[in-house]
């Protein structure tokens, strides 16, 4: 395990933003490296509680903040990863949706032409408490109109990342495919408790699933994780499965490669987003054509930075965090060698230049202060 001697990215300056795909780059190229659809959310996160609320009493939060969440967590790790991003999402006719919308498209560059206002619709809006390593949220919302937000006909992209449901069938998921899109399947909790893999219908369109440990289980029945990735590539090529505080664990059925990479070891602030930031990070590491033990390694890193940030979207590092994280880990003293050689993939993609151009977005405790005459 390689450890982190302070939060990445503090107190930077300039930075020389990094393309890594820019070696495989061709004119004829499509013209988004992702595209992805589904849901904004309006987040607020309290953290720096001591315990859950308790029934009857009022618990204070020593920090808070607020950002985009739902599907822009995804959209927004993808995008700071140097990955030209594209999201079709319903965005509220509220002013927490023209939030989310100038933090997604101005601030983060991703490209919302297929994303639609919906008149009359408010904002869904996540309240997010974290303590104690994990977090306990309420939501409240209402399903946008059915046409909402997948357009009809996805634009052409290298890859998706779908959210896949059970006995719930997206056609663009198909559409994408049949394309040549390369389509990374994430899932979430199965409430129905069937745990049937058939009623994943998409699941057949994927290249990569990405599960978490409990998740894999589950749906294969299988009685450890790394037994589960092993029987999820009779349906997907390619299994890829989380370990919490152990790591990752993937499987590559097209060439029998395994590899697992442990976690690294960080102080964690709030974990939001951290599996949304893994997906984009070993999206970026697939596209890249980078061997499956460095795609590991790099979603788990880009995720453990995310968690020592507040909220799930604008905790996703950039170049710059990761930068400084290199940098500083080769500086410990004591530090394992092989546990940098890990991470040795690293220099080949940041510099001593590679500082920040700004500073990145973060959550903060408002949606937007008056401006000053």
């Amino acid at each position: 395990m390689i450890a982190s001697t302070a939060p990445a990215g503090k107190g930077s300056h300039r930075q020389t933003q990094v393309d890594p795909l820019a070696p495989l780059r061709a004119p004829d190229d499509p013209p988004w490296d992702v595209y992805l659809t589904g849901t904004v959310f309006l987040d607020i996160i309290f953290t720096g509680l001591d315990s859950a609320p308790v029934r009857g009493t009022e618990s204070w939060a020593r920090g808070m903040g607020s950002s985009p969440g739902g599907v822009a967590n995804m959209a927004t790790a993808l995008a700071r990863l140097g990955l030209r991003t594209s999201l079709a999402a319903a965005f509220g006719d509220d002013h927490y949706g023209d939030y989310c919308w100038d933090a997604l498209e101005h601030g983060e560059g991703i490209d919302l032409s297929p994303s639609r206002t919906v008149p009359g619709w408010h904002s869904p809006v996540t309240v997010s408490m974290a303590y104690e390593g994990e977090r306990t949220m309420v939501s409240h919302g209402h399903e946008p109109p059915p046409e909402e937000p997948a357009p009809e006909c996805p634009p052409r992209a290298r890859a998706a990342v779908a959210s896949l449901a059970p006995g719930v069938s997206a056609p663009w998921i198909a559409q994408a495919a049949s394309k040549g899109t390369r389509v990374f399947g994430d899932v979430g909790w199965d409430d129905t408790g069937a745990w049937d893999l058939a009623a994943l219908p998409d699941l057949r369109y994927c290249e990569a699933f990405l599960p978490n440990a409990e998740e894999a289980m589950r749906y294969t029945g299988a009685d450890c994780p790394r037994a589960a990735a092993h029987a999820l590539t009779q349906h997907v090529p390619l299994a890829v499965v989380t370990l919490g505080a152990d790591g990752a664990y993937a499987v590559d059925r097209r060439t029998g490669e395994t590899a697992e990479v442990p976690a690294i070891e960080v102080e964690a602030l709030d974990p939001t987003g951290a599996g949304d930031v893994f997906v984009a990070g070993f999206v970026t590491g697939t596209l890249a054509d980078w061997p499956l033990a460095d795609r590991l390694a790099f979603a788990g890193l880009t995720a453990a930075l995310s968690v020592q940030e507040f909220g799930g979207s604008l905790s996703a590092p950039g170049w710059s965090e990761i930068a400084a994280w290199w940098r500083r880990v080769q500086s410990v003293e004591g530090q394992s060698a092989a546990a940098l050689e890990r991470y040795g993939f690293l220099a080949g993609l940041v510099s001593e230049e590679l500082v920040r151009p700004w500073p990145l977005r973060r959550a903060v405790p408002t949606i937007g202060f008056r401006r000053s005459a």
